[in-house]
C-alpha cells in the first residue's frame, strides 16, 4: 500500500493555497492535514500534526517563511520544507537554505516542476528550482560552502543602505529629500534601486528587512535623521 505524504500549506494567499490544495489533492499519495495563513499559525500546525511536508511561502506576516522554516526545524526536524515563492535573489534564497529549507522553488514554476520538487525533497536528495543560478545550485549541494557571490544587501550603495533605514523609520519620500538636502526625484530612483536589489515591493517589506538586518537601531550617523 502506497503510503499518504501529509502535507501543511503555508501561504497568505488564499486564493493560492485553494490552487495548491485541489493540485496536491489530486494526487492520491498526497493529503493536505493542515493550511496556514501566516508563519506562527504554520509553526503550530507542525507542532501539533506533524506534517511530513510543509509548502512554505517566505513573504508572511506575523513570522515570515524564513523564520518558520528555522523554528520548524527545531520542533519538528524530520519534516521537509519545500519553499514556494515569487522570490529569487541570492540573499533570500541562501537565507531559506541555511534556516533548513529542504527545497527551493518559484511561483512561476510549472505543476510538473513543482510534483518533480516534492518527490526529490522526500527522496532526501533535496530540490532547487531550475530557474534558480547554477551557481547556487553547486554551492547548495556541496554544503554552500563555496557560495563566494555578494548577496544583494552587499550591492547597495552607503546611500541606499542609508535610504532603507529611513523609510524603515517612517521617512516619507520628502522627509528623506530634505534630511539628505537631495531631490524627491533622486529619492525615488535610489529607493527603485534598492528594491529592485532586494526584491522588495512595498515600504512594509523594507521596514521588515530592514529589522531583520539590525537596521532600525539607533545610529550614530548624523544623516540619519529619520
Amino acid at each position: 500500500m502506497q503510503e499518504i505524504k501529509r502535507i501543511v500549506l503555508a501561504e497568505d494567499h488564499a486564493i493560492l493555497r485553494e490552487g495548491l490544495r485541489m493540485l496536491l489533492s489530486a494526487q492520491s499519495s498526497f493529503e493536505v492535514v493542515g493550511e496556514a495563513g501566516d508563519g506562527r499559525e504554520a509553526v503550530q500546525l507542525v507542532k501539533s500534526l506533524k506534517p511530513d511536508l510543509v509548502i512554505m511561502d517566505l513573504s508572511m506576516p506575523v513570522l515570515d517563511g524564513v523564520g518558520a522554516t528555522r523554528e520548524i526545524k527545531k520542533i519538528s526536524p524530520s519534516t521537509k520544507i519545500l519553499v514556494l515563492t515569487v522570490h529569487k535573489t541570492e540573499e533570500r534564497i541562501l537565507d531559506a537554505l541555511a534556516a533548513g529549507a529542504d527545497g527551493y522553488v518559484l511561483k512561476d514554476a510549472s505543476h510538473y516542476e513543482l510534483m518533480l520538487a516534492i518527490e526529490e525533497v522526500f527522496s532526501g536528495r533535496g530540490s532547487i528550482g531550475a530557474s534558480i543560478p547554477q551557481k547556487l545550485i553547486v554551492g547548495y549541494l556541496e554544503g554552500g560552502k563555496r557560495i563566494k557571490s555578494r548577496t544583494s544587501w552587499q550591492t547597495l550603495t552607503p546611500r541606499e543602505r542609508q535610504i532603507i533605514k529611513m523609510i524603515a523609520a517612517g521617512s516619507k519620500n520628502k522627509e528623506i529629500a530634505d534630511c539628505l538636502s537631495i531631490s524627491i526625484k533622486t529619492v525615488e530612483k535610489h529607493r527603485a534601486n534598492l528594491m529592485r536589489k532586494l526584491d522588495l515591493h512595498s515600504a512594509a517589506s523594507i521596514t521588515h528587512f530592514a529589522m531583520e538586518k539590525g537596521l532600525t537601531k539607533n545610529s550614530d550617523s548624523p544623516e540619519d535623521c529619520a
